[in-house]
């Protein structure tokens, strides 16, 4: 298998809306979740960058979607944050048809990353995402983020309820562990990531 540098990825550009993209070549990886969820921190600890993708202290303020290169042919997508509670109505709508644009048009997307804090899982938001990427069969990787924050068997009951929940798409969805802060998960995420890699583009 082919191993990925991740520790030389850097910001490409940012996006405001999907006619702008204007990148046909190549795959990409989609981090998607609630704005809370962990994403910018899963970028950084996957890229071993500390402010390679930048989070606010305020859940919800980037809506811009955001690509990083790993190399010359693949990328790393990091789109909008949804359901953050304190945005108006208006500009919710707007992220959520962004986000959802993009995983039914976008042809270099070749795999969904989807982070959900492990304390509140499968939330409506999250749901909705994964039955887009199971309509347009786009794999997904579910990472049940913040995982430090139960003791190792709470873990285990909140993996095995999400599993359960979401065992008859096993062919299309793996779910994994994570925590950014004790570094949980970050080898078996750069493993899939290469996987994808390896299957989409390594033809």
């Amino acid at each position: 298998m082919n191993i990925l540098n991740y520790n030389k990825t850097f910001f490409l550009k940012s996006i405001a809306k999907i006619s702008d993209i204007k990148i046909e070549h190549g795959i990409e990886i989609a981090f998607i979740g609630y704005s809370n969820s962990g994403k910018s921190s899963a970028i950084n600890s996957l890229t071993n960058q500390k402010k390679l993708a930048r989070f606010s202290k305020t859940p919800g303020r980037t809506q811009l979607i955001n690509f990083f290169q790993v190399t010359s042919n693949f990328r790393i997508v990091d789109l909008p944050g949804y359901g953050y509670a304190k945005a108006p109505l208006s500009i919710k709508m707007n992220w959520q048809n962004m986000i959802y644009s993009y995983l039914k048009t976008n042809r270099s997307l070749k795999g969904l990353v989807l982070l959900m804090d492990i304390r509140y899982p499968l939330k409506n938001l999250d749901q909705d995402i994964i039955n887009i990427a199971l309509i347009y069969k786009i794999p997904i990787l579910l990472l049940l983020t913040k995982c430090d924050k139960f003791t190792i068997n709470n873990q285990n009951i909140q993996f095995r309820k999400v599993h359960k929940k979401l065992e008859k798409f096993s062919n299309q969805l793996d779910i994994q562990l994570f925590s950014s802060l004790k570094k949980i998960g970050i080898e078996k995420l750069k493993s899939k990531l290469n996987y994808w890699y390896e299957k989409y583009y390594l033809i």
